[in-house]
């Protein structure tokens, strides 16, 4: 897991420096500033509204390798490091604890496993403060701030600093002993009713190898593909095991975007939005999880109790989850982008042009994104196309002045980045922070009687195989392709994208607000509803199974019955014709005994 992260970290310094689109320059003689806007005419530029230049020098340069062959190669090595600690901590737990403690103590793991995500959201929000290239320039040269959308911050410090503590954390593991002690008997004599029910006992589910026992990698396989078969063949594990991957699809692509989507529609700095979701989110889903665990505990929930538990809880955050739908803010006001020159006064996601009479004079590219605030209050992409002939200053407290688009008269100004008007957003956030934690809490309150009814369901010989099969299953189809999807279909609603130093679409700048919501939200809510819609045949047959076991159970107790009470009443026959004076005291303690 360590060299992995430290792989994911390896292309900050491949690339080079980070180098964005700026038409501010950092001189100390503010009279040696160019014009921002140059002599000539958009019909110059090309048919994708660029200039005509030859690529930056540098290029030819750079690296054929992608970059993400690094990030998926250490992405490949973590996952291969941490696949075991999970589902075999989770069955030595369960296999090593009491049958109520287990619930507690499975709670416990989960919270504290939740505990890494909010020190890593804090150290991403520390390293989002950082520039990318940080130690390597000059930062009073660095003209933009944290909530620019061009800003990169110092990604890769956060997996060097993981990486760290990974490296630490695996010195434990060394001691830890290479065999434990059974403490009881493991077999079937000590699972429950339900445990035995679900997955029938052909022979080939026996502790065939034990522990201590070494065998080949051939006798194992030969077990493998028909012990898997039985596992998949039981439609209740089936049936969990799809809804699993449906609700992580929803859940991880939600937490995966959850940042930016603070970012776009509350205009948060990307600093922020991870410092409020590693404060106040993911402690909700910690304290969640573990509630869930004490609460399974106390109630003494059995396998249909966890199972409806989780089932309500899950449901109960979906129907509040329905109220996102109403908390937003408008977009930002960006001329020729979510409005025209011409009509100045309302929003609009059609398409607009970024060329009009007042800029016409200026030789400006529309691919380039270097906003500036004009005093109308309304953000312009750059100071070209504001039509703006000089400026002053230098750096950051750089201004531009004699801006033919901004305002009447033409002779207004306009500093640099996005005009930030919040004033709506601000009455809105605090009210979605609320609403996520309330619902964060109520969704994880099924997260440990879920786990449990994972681990209830089976018997205790495929206990790890089937932990590890879902963990598997999880990762490969929600793990891998959630995040995939879900950007394509977020991307679809941006308004305007960058272009890379090379040539090529670059970032976002700005997202369709509205549609982003919808988007994003419609499709977490309907992965989720999907998967409670095949809930329904998952409980039928789960009721179904129960009720068999319990008709089973009563008939085997009868059929005991009947078999003690048939050799009583042969002894007594035995005792009855036997001599009288053999019949003693002790026969008779013994036989009231077995009465």
């Amino acid at each position: 897991m360590s060299i992995g992260t430290f792989i994911i970290a390896l292309p900050h310094f491949i690339i080079g420096r980070y180098e964005f689109e700026t038409s501010v320059r950092w001189v100390v003689n503010s009279t040696l500033n160019p014009s921002p806007c140059p002599v000539g005419s958009p019909t110059d530029l090309t048919q994708d509204g660029k200039l005509p230049q030859v690529p930056a020098t540098g290029c030819e340069g750079d690296s054929n390798l992608s970059m993400w062959i690094y990030v998926l190669l250490g992405n490949v090595l973590r996952g291969i490091g941490e696949t075991p600690v999970q589902p075999l901590g989770i069955s030595y737990i369960d296999d090593f604890a009491t049958e109520e403690n287990a619930a507690l103590y499975v709670g416990c793991v989960q919270t504290i496993s939740v505990v890494g995500p909010v020190f890593g959201y804090l150290l991403g929000s520390l390293c989002a403060k950082i520039y990318v290239d940080i130690g390597f320039v000059q930062m009073e040269t660095i003209t933009i701030t944290p909530s620019d959308a061009r800003w990169v911050g110092a990604w890769w410090l956060g997996y060097l600093i993981a990486g760290v503590i990974t490296l630490l954390s695996a010195i434990p593991f060394w001691f830890l002993p290479r065999s434990l002690p059974i403490p009881g008997p493991q077999g079937s004599e000590q699972c429950t009713p339900e445990q035995t029910s679900f997955i029938k006992d052909p022979h080939l589910l026996k502790h065939k190898y034990p522990a201590d026992q070494n065998t080949t990698f051939v006798e194992m396989a030969k077990d493998f593909i028909p012990t898997l078969r039985t596992l998949l063949g039981h439609p209740v594990y089936l049936i969990y095991l799809c809804v699993s991957i449906i609700q992580l699809n929803s859940l991880i692509g939600m937490v995966t975007y959850k940042p930016k989507y603070i970012e776009q529609h509350f205009r948060q700095s990307a600093s922020k939005a991870n410092f409020l979701m590693g404060v106040i989110n993911i402690p909700a889903v910690a304290l969640g999880m573990f509630s869930g665990g004490l609460l399974m505990k106390r109630l003494k929930l059995n396998i249909m109790g966890a199972a409806r538990f989780a089932f309500g809880t899950s449901l109960i955050g979906y129907i509040l989850s329905l109220f996102f739908f109403a908390m937003s803010c408008e977009n930002a006001k960006v001329a020729g982008v979510t409005l025209s020159y011409n009509s100045m006064d309302s929003i609009s996601y059609d398409k607009h042009s970024v060329f009009t009479a007042c800029n016409s004079d200026c030789f400006c590219s529309a691919s380039d994104w270097d906003p500036v605030c004009g005093e109308d209050g309304i953000t312009y992409v750059s100071p070209c196309l504001a039509g703006c002939t000089s400026s002053s200053g230098s750096g950051k407290n750089t201004v531009f002045s004699n801006c033919s688009c901004v305002g009447v008269a033409g002779n207004f100004t306009a500093g640099t980045g996005q005009c930030l008007h919040k004033d709506d957003c601000d009455r809105m956030f605090p009210y979605f922070l609320a609403l996520s934690v309330i619902t964060s809490f109520i969704i994880s309150l099924g997260g440990t009687p879920g786990y449990m009814f994972l681990i209830r369901c089976i018997r205790p010989q495929l206990k790890s195989l089937a932990l590890g099969f879902h963990a598997l299953a999880t990762r490969t189809l929600a793990g891998i392709p959630a995040p995939i999807y879900f950007g394509a279909i977020i991307d679809t609603t941006c308004l305007k994208w960058g272009q890379k130093r090379c040539g090529g679409i670059g970032a976002c700048r700005i997202y369709n607000t509205t549609a982003y919501r919808i988007a994003y939200l419609g499709l977490t809510l309907s992965l989720r509803t999907i998967s409670f819609i095949i809930c329904i045949p998952g409980f039928i047959l789960l009721g179904r199974q129960l009720r068999k076991e319990e008709r089973n159970a009563v008939h085997g107790a009868l059929a005991n019955g009947g078999t003690e009470l048939e050799a009583l009443q042969k002894e007594e026959f035995v005792i009855s014709n036997s001599d009288p004076s053999q019949q003693t005291a002790d026969n008779s303690t013994d036989r009231e005994t077995r009465l």
